[in-house]
């Protein structure tokens, strides 16, 4: 009997109520056509700015199994690609690091697309201590693409950034080794025209700074919902520019629908087209 067959290795959180995480890129790459594998850093029953949360991160022995097991299945051998989003400590971020080592010396042609999850400009840093430290030992080099924030490039660049050609300086520090890209959302934000959001993507020969329109609600998850989006795009055969188009136009479209279902969380549509 053949093993079950995935596109995609999604690592990341999960909540019972809202749309973060894989409770995000599971939906939305399986619209696109997608097999996703779905293995959960942290399981929350929702996300901490609520008045209650009950759940936590994953015993280390529970996700370092949870990583083994696929590979013991056999259920790899079709993956495509590897997406990893939030980490609830940092020894996760070692054993994650060390299994992606693993499935890239197996499958050299593994696109790895690593979300460095830390915080944002409105409320710092969010993760546990040392995560930071642990990305850039154990992490940030298997990545073939990396999706900071304006405020994680920062933390891992240890840069002050005030404007757009210092972001652009900064995120051509983290093409190094496997690194190809980076695409940086809310970069900058001090220097945004009046209405406008931007994001920043850099490779070794080529920028590119892409404005939507600034929706006036926050749900949580849209860094998720673009670091998805963006994946799925790439594995459909666009350039990394053409997906992180793409997916700030998915954004700006489930941000739209979210502000006139007047939600408090980000809804997403039955099907999502690539």
């Amino acid at each position: 009997m053949r093993p079950l067959a995935f596109d995609v290795v999604s690592v990341q959180s999960q909540v019972v109520y809202g749309r973060v995480g894989n409770s995000v890129a599971v939906p939305v790459l399986e619209a696109m056509g997608l097999s996703v594998a779905a293995v959960p850093t942290v399981i929350l029953s929702n996300t901490p700015h609520y008045p209650t949360v009950h759940g936590g991160a994953l015993p280390d022995a529970w996700f370092e199994g949870y990583l083994h097991d696929l590979q013991a299945r056999g259920a790899l051998a079709e993956v495509r690609a590897i997406l990893t989003g939030y980490l609830g400590t940092p020894e996760q971020a070692r054993s994650l690091g060390r299994w992606i080592g693993e499935a890239v010396q197996q499958q050299p042609g593994l696109q790895v697309v690593v979300d460095p999850v830390l915080g944002d400009h409105d409320h710092g840093e969010y993760v546990s201590p040392g995560l930071a430290d642990a990305y850039r030992q154990h992490l940030l080099s298997w990545a073939d693409g990396l999706t900071p924030n304006g405020f994680e490039l920062q933390r891992l660049t240890g840069r002050v950034l005030s404007d757009m050609q210092g972001t652009i300086a900064a995120a051509r520090t983290l093409l190094t080794g496997r690194t190809q890209w980076v695409a940086v959302t809310s970069a900058a934000p001090g220097s945004w025209p009046r209405g406008q959001m931007q994001v920043l993507v850099v490779t070794h020969s080529r920028h590119e700074i892409l404005s939507h329109p600034q929706i006036d609600i926050s749900p949580k998850g849209t860094g998720d919902l673009f670091t998805a989006t963006l994946t799925g795009q790439l594995l459909a055969g666009a350039s990394v520019f053409e997906a992180a188009a793409l997916a700030c136009d998915r954004v700006v479209s489930l941000l739209q629908r979210t502000r006139h279902a007047q939600s408090a969380e980000l809804l997403l549509p039955a099907a999502v087209s690539t």
